[in-house]
């Protein structure tokens, strides 16, 4: 007599593979799914804002492998951030973009950015720091709204 047939491993072992990826460090190269995973959102969408943002500019292998710098992970994270959260168009990102409202990249030599000199300064520094950004939040805010009520 002949053992039952293995029944198909279900769907959260298939995952597993996902679940015990070994965390890449904080400068590695990332892979498109990688990144698409880590952002959540689909490969295609990632494709598709390489060729609306020239900003990202992920270094291609043989066979058009892509593999995305960490800058290129902070900025395709802001992006969509801006996108999804905080209801920008496409338009109105590149816009912020170009008029350097978004840095795009940390140069060597460039100043840090206000919310790391606010960190670095101490507690006092801190706290205005929170401050600017929660005005800056809210400014955010008042300005979707007053498009949303057009």
């Amino acid at each position: 007599m002949r053992a039952p047939a293995a029944k198909a491993p279900s769907a959260a072992i298939r995952q597993e593979p996902v679940a015990r990826r070994i965390e890449k460090s904080a400068t590695a190269f990332r892979t498109i799914s990688e990144v698409a995973d880590d952002l959540d959102v689909p490969q295609h969408v990632l494709r598709f804002w390489e060729t609306r943002f020239p900003q990202v500019r992920p270094l291609k292998r043989g066979g058009g492998r892509r593999y995305y710098r960490p800058e290129d992970v902070e900025l395709l994270r802001r992006i969509r951030s801006l996108l999804y959260a905080e209801g920008y168009t496409i338009k109105g990102v590149q816009r912020l973009i170009r008029e350097g409202a978004l840095k795009t990249s940390a140069e060597p030599g460039d100043p840090a950015p206000a919310a790391e000199r606010g960190r670095a300064a101490g507690s006092g520094g801190g706290q205005r720091v929170e401050l600017e950004a929660l005005l800056d939040e809210l400014t955010a805010l008042r300005d979707r709204l007053r498009r949303w009520q057009r």
